[in-house]
């Protein structure tokens, strides 16, 4: 077995190093603070591995992503939603009978219990789509708590979810406006279903356009997982916990609500809207981007992970392509995203330090071009991440991993004497 040694004055740890299918060797620090005395400390756990996992392979440098070994490129060309779904949840892709019973789990499962229905009311209107979405979702463990009690088809736990938060999104997003709910229809495939439920009302069909349902569809593909970010990890870690399904993937949707996560396409909405407000001058906001006295950034551009152009943006930016053409928009944001799209890939600055369009880019163009609102960005990203979440949990789960329990490193006061109040 192989080990790295690490020595710290007269002590001397001898820690096992742990391989990997591709990419990264780590080192089994566990033993290092009984061995050595001490921790390690990453600000941020950048270059932590918090468990070992066979769903999702990232490699930023080479912008490399796969599900269960399968290049996004072929899954989002090839698959549905339904069936990537599927390969997370359980490893493989699905035959035509296994993808078939999936789907007809995710229209039997689709609506919520009548008795939820009061609870979107007492949400004040203007409530935000994630704080209700994560409210609901714990709630469902008081509707559906078979998980807890060794539930011996999960298939049918996972579809419950992946259906009914999809029904939950929707129907906040009609409360919202005050608008009667649209309740699912079985004849709809999972992307066009979610799509009438927000769109349709009962005076007015949603008009189902092809172009725009597969555009949806392949998005939620692009979100489905993507390693031990932010949000996964907060599911992991209440998996360790061996907190419900439910619970877990309501601290996802939390953890993803944040302004560095998730809020990351919505942020580019606001660019743009800011960018026409102001004149919609797109040189000048290059250059302030340039400018190293200029706290001023680009939304959209670059990434934390891929150093090189990111795979799910290469997609996105054709699908954006093509449903613009389709839909013939005339909306001045969206010249303003394709002209600041055009400028940054010509230009030196941007090309040098690989600041390329991310998938947040295009993908906040996408969902405007579909008429979602901004507060409603986060709620689609969820959409798409609960078979990755989905999956990280049951990982999690079955492996019997320990739970995560941390360390610090403590840089208050020394024990100090206690004074009476009357004498401070």
């Amino acid at each position: 077995m192989e080990v790295a040694r690490i020595i710290y004055g007269e002590k001397t740890a001898d820690l096992p190093v742990v391989t990997s299918t591709e990419g990264h060797i780590g080192i089994d620090v566990s033993k290092l603070r009984e061995k050595a005395g001490l921790v390690t400390y990453d600000n941020g756990m950048a270059n932590t591995a918090v468990c070992r996992s066979s769903i999702t392979y990232v490699d930023g440098q080479k912008g490399i992503l796969r599900y269960r070994g399968y290049d996004i490129e072929d899954l989002v060309e090839n698959c549905t939603f339904v069936e990537v779904a599927y390969l997370l949840v359980h490893g493989k892709l699905p035959t035509r009978i296994e993808v078939d019973t999936f789907r007809a789990y995710l229209n039997e499962h689709s609506l919520i219990h009548e008795d939820m229905q009061h609870f979107f009311t007492g949400f004040p209107p203007n409530s935000h789509p994630m704080a209700i979405l994560s409210a609901m979702v714990t709630s469902l463990f008081s509707f559906y708590p078979h998980i807890m009690e060794g539930d011996p088809n999960f298939d049918i736990t996972a579809a419950r979810l992946i259906s009914k938060v999809r029904t939950i999104a929707a129907f906040s997003y009609k409360k919202s406006r005050g608008q009667p709910v649209i309740y699912p229809r079985a004849d709809l495939c999972y992307a066009a279903n979610f799509l009438n439920m927000m769109f349709s009302s009962p005076v007015k069909p949603y008009d189902l356009n092809p172009v725009l349902v597969d555009t949806f569809d392949k998005l939620l593909i692009l979100h489905a997982d993507h390693e031990q970010n932010c949000s996964t990890t907060a599911v992991r870690l209440v998996a360790s916990a061996r907190g419900n399904l439910y619970a877990a993937i309501s601290a996802g949707i939390c953890a993803l609500w944040g302004s560095l996560h998730g809020g990351a396409n919505q942020a580019v909405i606001e660019m743009l809207q800011d960018i026409y407000q102001k004149g919609g001058s797109i040189a000048k906001y290059v250059e302030s981007a340039k400018s190293r006295d200029n706290r001023f950034r680009l939304f959209g551009f670059g990434h934390s992970v891929y150093k090189s152009y990111d795979p799910r943006a290469k997609i996105a930016k054709r699908l954006c392509d093509r449903l613009l053409t389709e839909l013939k928009i005339n909306d001045p944001l969206l010249d303003i995203a394709k002209e600041l799209e055009e400028v940054a890939l010509k230009d030196d600055f941007f090309i040098s330090k690989k600041l390329y369009p991310n998938v947040d880019f295009y993908t906040g163009i996408l969902y405007r071009a579909m008429g979602v609102p901004v507060n409603m960005l986060t709620v689609m990203f969820a959409i798409g991440r609960l078979p990755g979440w989905i999956a990280q949990w049951k990982e999690t789960s079955q492996n019997e991993t320990k739970i995560f329990r941390p360390r610090q490193i403590y840089i208050g006061p020394e024990i100090r004497e206690f004074v009476p109040i009357e004498n401070r």
